[in-house]
């Protein structure tokens, strides 16, 4: 059997198994700095709390700001109305971010579990999925599936009194059980590489 005769499935798997096994290292910078500051977040989750709201709340205004000035400027385009009015929610969800971050945490925490609810599923689905092609590293990316379920049932059992501080423990939780993911798929692909 010929290179040309492999199914382009197993070509591309093959392709991306010598991808990070390439790049190994700056997989294994990444995990590190992630989980430096989900440590960071741990340890002072209100301030992680406000920090993600308002980051968020910029995020809000300045893309809706910008969809603003682009959806007036192509106004004769068809859905103008709608992109005007996704804009205006953008600008109007920014400035209440901004204006009042710490209420924003509620709503915030409740939408980042139900996110921490669908990443856990997709990413252990992911992991059960291509489990032949992640010899040595689906398991570190069931434990990160599985870490995300856990996280978005603490979140949710503790609301609302939780908002506080939760949204910044979670994003820590979430970051450090992230960069530990790519700091052992990183060695395992340095593994693979020296081997």
């Amino acid at each position: 059997m010929t290179m040309s005769d492999l199914p382009p499935s197993h070509d591309f798997e093959k392709a991306v198994a010598a991808s990070v096994a390439r790049h190994w290292k700056a997989y294994l910078i990444e995990g590190i700095l992630l989980v430096i500051l989900g440590l960071a977040a741990i340890v002072v989750p209100p301030l992680a709390s406000i920090a993600v709201a308002i980051f968020l709340g910029w995020m809000f205004l300045i893309s809706g700001i910008a969809g603003l000035f682009l959806t007036y400027s192509a106004r004769e385009l068809p859905g103008f109305w709608w992109a005007l009015v996704s804009a205006i929610v953008a600008i109007g969800a920014g400035v209440i971010l901004l204006w009042k971050p710490l209420q924003g945490t509620l709503t915030l925490t409740i939408v980042l579990g139900a996110y921490f609810l669908a990443e856990g599923v997709a990413t252990i689905m992911y992991a059960l999925e291509h489990r032949r092609e992640l010899v040595g590293r689906w398991g570190w990316v069931l434990v990160a599936g599985l870490m995300d379920i856990i996280v978005a049932g603490i979140i949710i059992a503790g609301l609302p009194g939780s908002a506080a501080w939760a949204l910044g423990l979670l994003v820590g939780i979430n970051l450090t059980f992230g960069g530990a993911t790519l700091i052992g798929l990183a060695f395992a692909a340095r593994d693979n590489k020296l081997s």
